[in-house]
């Protein structure tokens, strides 16, 4: 429980005190001095609500007129004046009850998404003039090495140097099973270290890092408020000024018009104005988005804005990326095709040619080589987009890529009908040979592509730059039929362009890629899905959506979580307007006092919330 919490139960115990210390008083001592009377119950209103007063004041001198401190204040204040003491006491306390009740369901929905905050390392250990010193993790360079303990946070994205330990990523993917991690292998910021002690080589400034990437879209999620949340905020904008003239209407033209005495009319506006209070709408519709994305954040999906969780509700077609999305990208080279025989040769050319890439296809090539590479003997490396790679190796000029990058270069190369991705290798315009890559499919496509057509998915469609015969392969072990391959980036986006045609009414597109090669196309895309946000830099910036793990399941998933929250949503829509619109009208017709006023506003503001924190709640999806 926060300080401000703390604060106001204390406010209400005292108060709640002695207000019925006050009834108790008047009803022992009915002769008791009418002034003492209501100096008991002014004290009992200031300790109870002199908050929400002041805050009205202040809004009032601020030009913030219409808000729900306004209402309370001018509904209790007027229970006052004509002489309802306990009733405008009663209005404050119960007024005070619901807020905390509602600061308390805030806070523990906060709580789900600022447990992701928890990955911000305090500290880092790093080696300077051979000794250990502690500092920011703002102050380390790229190329230094820090020293990670056991227990402690790993601070700043790197390679491990030495060492080995098992590292926990349950804050930034939602899984429990510890991650091994040794010589040579890639860590990131946010992890803690459970076993070990190891050294890691810096390659990314805290602010480039990926816990400072996660920190940013965490911190900016709720911003990005969605078209119910904008509905409410226009809402409650015209419909408080709107039931404040309609109180003062009520109390001024039925005994004007009617006749009789002013007072049980403006009883009855006073009662109006209470009811009128629109907090249930205004704090459970955020309420219930704000505890979807924390909900999504607990399994390991981070959604940048309650806007985007919307939006995965009206989902109508899925585009997904083939290598890193459906595939594992763990390439493994089963075959060297040497024109002149010497396969060792051509596996070395290749390796030469893509020493500076990182792409997985180019971490394969160089692991099947196994040798050290002289990068001395590199003159000049071009990479060539969706094509492949020309290098310039000692004397040779060397090309390796697909079928395009030969066809484009002039050289009569060999068909290759085999399940895998193949890599061609020339020389200038001679043909020395190919090398054929697989990949597998992850374990979890198959659950993921059931698990969307599960979800009413009307269609799923795969996007690759692979050849043909890959893509079908993989398209038919996964049960999808519309497959589009041999794509080069441009061809993606354009292929994407024709699908967001096919959409219908509110229905969106989403595109799910690697998040490496894919931003032209996430960025396109109604919502664009990264799979694998972990160290990867282009996931987080251009996606609107991150799926933490490698999971594709999630995605099916996430767009449960957002179909929940946004019945929630609907459900305290209907449910709180319908409540106020009939207690409005019972209380125009004096068919409802102050009392039964407060009850059912606090009611109503009680069970809508209560529903909202129901969208936490993401085990049973």
């Amino acid at each position: 429980m926060t300080k401000k919490m703390k604060k106001r139960m204390h406010r209400i115990i005292i108060g709640g005190i002695v207000f019925f210390a006050s009834i108790i008083l008047t009803k022992i001592l009915p002769t008791l001095n009418q002034n003492i009377e209501l100096m008991l119950f002014l004290a009992a209103y200031f300790i109870v609500g002199g908050d929400v007063v002041k805050k009205a004041v202040q809004n009032i001198g601020h030009g913030q007129i219409f808000d729900e401190n306004f209402l309370m204040m001018i509904a209790t204040v007027g229970a006052f004046l004509v002489g309802e003491y306990p009733e405008g006491v009663a209005v404050m306390l119960f007024y005070q009850v619901g807020e905390l009740f509602q600061s308390y369901a805030v806070n523990r929905s906060r709580k789900s998404i600022a447990d992701l905050m928890d990955i911000r390392p305090d500290y880092a250990n790093v080696y300077r003039n051979n000794e250990v010193i502690e500092v920011d993790p703002g102050e380390v360079q790229i190329a230094e090495t820090i020293l990670v303990k056991p227990g402690e946070r790993v601070p700043l994205d790197g390679i491990v140097t030495k060492g080995n330990t098992s590292l926990d990523t349950m804050a930034l993917t939602g899984e429990s099973v510890p991650r091994e991690v040794g010589l040579n292998d890639e860590v990131i910021s946010g992890c803690v270290n459970i076993t070990g002690v190891i050294e890691i080589k810096v390659t990314k400034e805290f602010k480039e890092s990926t816990v400072s990437k996660i920190l940013d879209l965490v911190e900016n999620a709720a911003s990005k408020k969605s078209e119910s949340e904008n509905f409410i905020s226009k809402f409650a904008k015209y419909y408080t000024p709107i039931v404040v003239i309609c109180a003062v209407l009520l109390a001024i033209i039925p005994p004007v018009i009617i006749g009789g005495g002013f007072e049980s009319w403006i009883y009855r506006a006073l009662t109006f104005l209470v009811i009128s209070c629109p907090c249930a709408l205004v704090i459970s519709i955020p309420l219930s988005f704000f505890g979807g994305i924390g909900g999504a954040g607990k399994v390991g999906v981070l959604i940048k804005g309650s806007n985007y969780l919307e939006a995965m509700a009206e989902t109508q077609i899925v585009v997904m990326d083939k290598t890193g999305t459906l595939t594992k990208g763990n390439f493994k080279v089963n075959e060297v095709y040497a024109v002149n025989g010497d396969t060792k040769e051509l596996l070395e050319l290749t390796a030469y040619a893509e020493y500076y890439s990182n792409h997985p296809i180019s971490i394969s090539l160089k692991e099947a080589y196994g040798k050290e590479i002289d990068d001395s003997k590199l003159r000049e490396v071009e990479e060539l987009a969706g094509h492949g790679v020309h290098a310039v190796i000692g004397e040779r000029e060397i090309y390796v890529g697909n079928t395009r990058l030969m066809e484009q270069q002039g050289v009569v190369y060999k068909e290759v009908e085999s399940f895998g991705t193949v890599i061609h290798v020339s020389e200038l315009n001679k043909y020395l040979g190919y090398i054929t890559i697989a990949d597998e499919i992850k374990d979890d496509a198959k659950v993921a592509i059931q698990g969307l057509k599960a979800a009413g998915i009307q269609k799923i469609v795969m996007l690759t730059g692979d050849r043909q015969i890959t893509a079908d392969y993989v398209a038919r072990e996964l049960g999808i039929t519309d497959v589009y391959a041999e794509l080069l980036p441009g061809d993606k986006v354009d292929r994407m362009e024709e699908l967001l045609q096919e959409k219908s009414g509110n229905g969106k597109l989403v595109f799910v890629g690697d998040g490496m090669n894919d931003a032209p196309v996430l960025a396109r895309a109604d919502i664009g899905i990264a799979m694998g946000g972990l160290g990867s830099d282009a996931a987080i910036e251009a996606a609107d959506i991150v799926i933490m793990t490698d999971e594709p399941s999630k995605i099916a998933k996430a767009m449960k979580i957002s179909k929940k929250t946004l019945r929630i949503v609907k459900q305290n829509i209907v449910f709180a307007i319908g409540i106020k619109v009939l207690v409005l009208v019972l209380a125009a017709f004096g068919l409802t006092n102050m009392w039964a006023a407060v009850f059912a506003d606090v009611g109503v503001a009680v069970i809508a919330i209560l529903n909202a924190m129901r969208a936490m709640k993401t085990s049973e999806l």
